[in-house]
């Protein structure tokens, strides 16, 4: 794949995109917290059982 391909593509791709309208975008952004809150509880849950299994 050349680059004038790659840049053909790419406008071809921009042309086609569009704004999310403002739903979809907080939606998004819920998905996204929800998601980094859960992966930090995971890790504090693995933190604090290590942490009581080695007695530190």
């Amino acid at each position: 794949m050349g680059l004038r391909t790659f840049l053909q593509a790419a406008g071809r791709l921009l042309k086609q995109a569009k704004k999310p309208a403002w739903n979809e975008l907080w939606l998004s952004v819920k998905i996204c917290l929800l998601g980094i809150l859960v992966v930090g509880a995971i890790g504090f849950i693995i933190k604090f059982l290590s942490s009581i299994m080695l007695g530190a």
